[in-house]
């Protein structure tokens, strides 16, 4: 019977993404990935090369489209809080996602897929720029690292979260204080204001 390459490939990419979300690079061991996918682990050296290069391709397919299909929709702070609970919601839905950001961080020298989720992100950029006309492209991407250090935190901070909140620490709570800090970030951010050259002339 022939061989499934993309189906194998398939499953030994979810299987990364369950356990590399879970222990890490360090903490996953490659009998750990074979039982998890039901595959041979010699089969990810066949494919990846090694585990460093099967981890590269874990996050690549788990990340690279992190921000796809979340559009800034609207204009002023509004827009910006509709945009931070769209991704909440995406990330609470695969909260692995957020886990798998933080061990990029800590385990890698580079971002996976830079180009690409960098050509993603200056489109987001952009689109906070144009919801804040007020903003310029530098201070929307300042903006749009901001949310998602905030969103991403909610899932990789979490005993901060318990050392910190003596109230309700639902997600429905974490989400409506979420949408309102963003919006006070939308609304505090301004474009630079360059002096003009009427104001920089000196007195004769």
């Amino acid at each position: 019977m022939a061989w499934d390459t993309e189906q194998t490939r398939r499953q030994l990419l979810d299987a990364g993404a369950t356990l590399f979300a879970r222990h890490g690079f360090a903490g996953t061991t490659m009998d750990a990935i074979g039982r998890e996918s039901g595959v041979n682990k010699e089969r990810v050296y066949s494919y990846f090369g090694s585990k460093s290069g099967f981890f590269a391709a874990v996050l690549d397919d788990q990340l690279t489209n992190l921000l796809d299909g979340l559009p800034v929709a609207g204009s002023g702070p509004g827009a910006v809080g509709d945009y931070a609970l769209a991704l909440f919601d995406r990330l609470e839905a695969r909260p692995g996602l957020a886990r798998l950001l933080a061990w990029e961080s800590l385990e890698l020298t580079e971002a996976v897929a830079l180009d690409c989720r960098a050509l993603s992100c200056h489109d987001l950029a952009a689109g906070l720029e144009a919801a804040l006309p007020t903003s310029d492209l530098a201070q929307a991407e300042q903006l749009l690292l901001s949310i998602v250090t905030l969103v991403v935190g909610w899932w990789t901070l979490s005993r901060v979260a318990d050392t910190i909140l003596t109230g309700d620490t639902t997600p429905e709570t974490r989400r409506a204080t979420l949408r309102a800090d963003a919006e006070a970030l939308a609304a505090a951010r301004r474009a630079p204001q360059h002096p003009s050259p009427a104001s920089q002339a000196q007195p004769s």
